[in-house]
């Protein structure tokens, strides 16, 4: 070998050298930007074991908005310190819900062509039980108090309840058998004592009161209902107009939803109320802004629910009675659940 060529092939050697070298710094540099909890000035987020099961403390389990390596993650805080340091599951969820031990997770599946979607029943260490493919985009998750049933809904054309132009599928399953009921449009509806067969029906926003009865929202002829659903003769009664995404109290008398208010404008026309189911009597809930979700009741006395932010969004505190005012509870959250 010429000195010329073996000059070349010192060169190309350091080079080669030289590249290893520059990609271990690289790799290096991005193990360090994955190893931050979040961006600069967000919540802290941490990796680290994640539990639906009750335990010495009340915690809240939702899906982490922080930017960074754990978004969309169902991460947990103590009830007790919602704005600490979170703990993230490496599970991500669009959509989450759980309780006793049960969890309900709305997944995005990516690949192929476009995205596709599914629903993972998930036990109390997050293991995945059953899943079942979904026909649209998540949108709505809920489960019953025992953890039986589990309940979802999804858009199966547009995107926002604010259109015009939507249709969504709503289905339960009963976790221990497996038993998937696919759409309530199955169901019988009766109205007014009279079995009904609109066209046109909807149902969205499913919250459970036991194993056998619910209450979720129908939409026919361009209005929407709050029905009671009844699991074991499979109907759905229709009780009060004006009523989305339901939520019922944990004792079992009041409703709390989102409610289209005439003069708003048509990008964000609903206020929160809550309806007493003895009386049918409602009280409108001091959040003047739009509230497009279905809340969820931390106690007897008081609802959160999200709002739009820059991490997507944050959520909230209210109370049930129409007093006081929002309180922001936890930045970059979405989907909570409480579990005791």
């Amino acid at each position: 070998m010429t000195p010329r060529n073996r000059l070349l092939v010192l060169l190309a050697g350091v080079l080669v050298l030289a590249a290893v070298a520059a990609a271990a710094v690289v790799h290096a540099s991005d193990r360090a930007a994955r190893a931050q909890v979040t961006q600069a000035g967000g919540p802290p987020v941490g990796a680290g074991p994640v539990s639906l099961s009750q335990g010495p403390a009340r915690r809240i389990v939702f899906r982490n908005m922080a930017l960074g390596p754990h978004r969309d993650e169902l991460s947990t805080v103590p009830a007790t310190d919602p704005g600490g340091r979170r703990t993230a599951s490496g599970v991500a969820c669009l959509r989450f819900y759980a309780a006793a031990g049960t969890g309900i997770c709305l997944q995005a599946v990516h690949g192929g062509i476009q995205d596709t979607y599914r629903a993972v029943v998930l036990d109390s260490r997050l293991k995945e039980r059953a899943h079942y493919d979904l026909p649209g985009i998540p949108t709505r998750a809920r489960v019953s108090p025992s953890g039986h049933l589990v309940a979802w809904t999804v858009f199966v054309g547009g995107d926002s309840y604010a259109g015009t132009n939507f249709s969504t599928r709503t289905g339960i399953v009963d976790t221990r058998t497996g038993h998937l009921d696919q759409s309530l449009e199955d169901f019988r509806t009766v109205e007014d004592g009279h079995t009904v067969h609109p066209a046109d029906i909807n149902f969205w926003g499913v919250t459970f009161a036991d194993d056998r009865y619910f209450y979720a929202t129908m939409a026919t002829g361009g209005k929407t209902y709050l029905v009671r659903g009844d699991m074991t003769g499979h109907t759905l009664t229709t009780l009060h107009t004006n009523v989305e995404c339901p939520s019922l109290s944990p004792d079992g008398t009041r409703i709390a939803y989102k409610k289209r208010v005439a003069g708003l404008p048509a990008d964000a026309p609903w206020h929160l109320y809550v309806l007493d189911l003895r009386t049918m009597r409602e009280t409108p809930l001091a959040e003047p802004r739009s509230v497009d979700d279905q809340l969820v009741w931390s106690d007897n006395g008081t609802v959160v629910y999200s709002m739009p932010s820059d991490y997507g969004s944050d959520l909230y505190t209210l109370s049930a009675d129409g007093s006081g005012a929002p309180h922001l509870m936890i930045e970059a959250a979405l989907a909570p659940a409480y579990l005791d």
